[in-house]
């Protein structure tokens, strides 16, 4: 027994006498550890000849996943973006201006290039073999290592069309170069034949692959789709303006109820803006124009940096966010460094402008709530870019974040000095967003602390029975109000809320203060809904929510409290329409037995100005609220769908940004903007009611 295997048994045999002396069991059974340092009479089939080597494609085929991620459907489509890559590059070098991508019956894919052509001569390290076999079918081989062939390029590794060799039963390669055409074929990574010389082509340059991916990797019943390479080609044309992309595919490939066109030619001059536009088409943004542009980085940072940056970015409430960017032309779908630097200039800038307009929530607005409203495409070129894996998913090149941050940044801060239309409406919408993620936060935090108590209707809503067409459910002014609209009201389809008093102005109250009003907590569970980036109009439970305040000063000041709640915190409640102002009288006019209403001082010298048509001296009586109403006169007056009057709450695409920033100017926590919007338009006031 060797020594190893002597103090183990020890050790189990001390344990064992210890439990024995406790409970007088059997003494445990010695088992022999084994001797890890003494020969194993089993190894004998793991000796030299059990070690393989993988010569030229083999790997490719025996582990496809280590190149293309594995050999699913997003996989099989790598291969048609490593070829189109690769003509990409050509023409983004400044070689090529055409590229051609042709889908065939047996959905073999063609794609061409009028740039340089792949080199055909004798390697010099191979001297019996073509430049283009060894590109082929070789891994590691390529004219983009040392960047005298390609500035910036997508291919990094040499291995991309050598994968798509490895992994296609057919290949064949046409080059015309030097007006001269030579092809080769290869299957399943191996060369067919040699390079074949076809004679002279005056009027052709470029290249010409066309692959099949191979049954025996992606399954039989594997193939590609026109639809998801039709939106590659189109993005790859948006990508760099300077190319046009010609699409072709046969109507063979098309499948029922499948939109994609035959033929089709892309060429996008305005780039990455004009890719945006297409997304949002449709779409109500806060700025008319997205901030879009391109800049070269030896304008920023001197001409021995290669490359540039192309951004375009908008910001919408009708449409999820989403970024799309692109390394080279490589989409990156996880992003990477490129994206955090054109984030990090956006979020300066927008604290920069909170700061300048003396907006201090704008200090709460993080790369969260930047990203959660932002509807965003970055394009960069750089050169020898570092990705995370084959599948180039992520940028991972930590220069990038400072050459995209330092050339977005100024242009931004100018954009949104120069637009302060958009850019208060921006600002609203981000610091909106800033405010309900605090506030999100901090209920959790209190539900964490709290029991769990289930949500109940307030008890001062005098609810209706019907269903939620049709419904409507009346805010009124204190109780008093509150007790004659429920006597006046339709009980099937009219739902009343006293509010005690003037509300909350959200607009200038912390999170937490709002989140702890009992008045807008009782309001929100009265229309079922939540605030902020939470709430939905489908789950709101009436039709019309109506703002029914008195006809005075006060009325008009909780009116505008109340409003100014709905549009920051709901504002789709305003944009579908559910928003509406009850217009009730502030005078009443009696002539004999004839009686009218008249909502203004305006209306009551018109009708005392026409008379009513009565005997007798006109008596006016003025409402001090609609408490004083009686509840057949609140019916016929401000109520009762027949006879009433209901002003809609509405703001218009173009009004947006103003809307925003008067909210902001009139209830914010700066009394010198009211003071100054006063002074510039009080000529403007008739009257006033003081």
């Amino acid at each position: 027994m060797s020594s190893v295997a002597q103090r183990v048994f020890v050790q189990r045999a001390s344990v064992g006498l210890d439990a024995g002396a406790r409970t007088k069991e059997k003494p445990p059974r010695m088992v022999q550890a084994p001797d890890l340092f003494g020969d194993d009479p089993t190894s004998g089939g793991y000796d030299a000849s059990s070690i393989e080597v993988l010569e030229g494609l083999e790997p490719v085929r025996k582990r496809p996943g280590m190149y293309i991620g594995g050999t699913d459907e997003r996989a099989l489509h790598h291969l048609m973006a490593e070829v189109l890559d690769n003509a990409m590059d050509e023409a983004v070098a400044g070689h090529a201006n055409r590229i051609e991508v042709e889908v065939h019956g047996d959905f073999s894919v063609t794609v061409r290039d009028n740039g340089r052509g792949i080199p055909v001569d004798p390697h010099p390290r191979f001297p019996e073999r073509s430049a283009l076999e060894v590109i082929l079918c070789t891994l590691h081989a390529g004219g983009k290592f040392s960047g005298n062939a390609y500035q910036t390029s997508g291919g990094l590794h040499g291995v991309g069309v050598s994968v798509v060799n490895a992994l296609s039963d057919r290949v064949r390669v046409e080059v015309a170069r030097g007006r001269q055409l030579f092809a080769q074929e290869f299957s399943r990574g191996v060369p067919l034949g040699p390079l074949q010389a076809l004679g002279a082509a005056p009027n052709r340059r470029g290249t010409s692959v066309t692959f099949h991916p191979d049954a025996q990797i992606f399954g039989a019943s594997a193939r590609l789709k026109p639809a998801r390479m039709l939106r590659m080609v189109r993005s790859k044309a948006y990508l760099f303006s300077g190319v046009e992309i010609r699409w072709k595919c046969d109507p063979a490939c098309i499948g029922a109820g499948d939109e994609t066109p035959e033929t089709a030619t892309f060429h996008f001059p305005g780039g990455l803006a004009d890719y945006l536009g297409e997304r949002l088409e449709g779409a109500q943004t806060h700025a008319d124009k997205p901030f879009a542009g391109k800049v070269a980085f030896s304008e920023r940072f001197g001409s021995g940096v290669v490359g540039s940056v192309e951004w375009a970015i908008n910001w919408t409430p009708q449409r999820d966010a989403f970024v799309s960017s692109y390394c080279n032309t490589i989409h990156t779908p996880e992003g990477g460094t490129h994206e955090a630097g054109f984030w990090a200039a956006v979020l300066k800038g927008v604290r920069g402008y909170g700061e300048l307009v003396a907006n201090r929530k704008a200090a709460q607005v993080t790369r969260d709530d930047v990203q959660a409203g932002g509807c965003a495409m970055i394009s960069v070129f750089i050169a020898e870019p570092e990705f995370v894996g084959q599948t180039k998913d992520r940028l991972a090149t930590q220069e990038a974040a400072r050459l995209v941050e330092g050339a977005v940044r100024d242009h931004f801060d100018n954009w949104l000095a120069a637009d302060t239309k958009a850019a208060g409406a921006i600002l609203e919408y981000l610091v909106g967003l800033a405010e309900e993620r605090l506030k999100r936060r901090a209920e959790k935090e209190t539900a964490r602390k709290t029991p769990v108590k289930k949500l109940r209707l307030p008890g001062k809503l005098a609810d209706c029975s019907g269903g939620r067409d049709g419904s409507e459910l009346f805010l009124v002014e204190g109780d008093s109000a509150g007790g004659s609209a429920k006597q006046a009201r339709d009980r099937r389809t009219q739902a009343v809320l006293p509010l005690r008093g003037k509300i909350l102005n959200v607009l200038g109250a912390a999170s937490s203060k709002m989140t702890g009003n009992q008045e807008l907590s009782d309001l929100c569970q009265a229309m079922g809904v939540a605030t902020g980036a939470r709430f939905r109009v489908d789950d709101l439970r009436y039709e019309k929510i109506v703002i029914m305040t008195d006809a005075d000063v006060d009325g008009a000041h909780i009116a505008a409290l109340l409003m100014t709640f709905f549009f920051t915190q709901m504002r789709p409640l305003i944009d579908h329409g559910h928003l509406f102002l009850a217009a009730p009288p502030l005078f009443r006019l009696t002539q004999g037995a004839r009686s009218v209403y008249a909502r203004d001082e305006a209306a009551k010298d018109r009708l005392m100005t026409r008379g009513l048509g009565g005997r007798g001296k006109i008596e006016v009586s003025r409402f001090k609220g609609l408490g004083e109403m009686m509840p057949a006169q609140l019916k016929e007056t401000t109520m009762a769908p027949g006879s009433r009057t209901l002003i809609k709450v509405s703001v218009g695409e173009e009004d947006m940004g103003e809307t925003g920033d008067l909210v902001e100017r009139l209830m914010g926590k700066r009394p010198e903007m009211r003071f100054q919007y006063i002074q510039q338009n009080a000529r403007f006031a008739e009257d006033l009611d003081v």
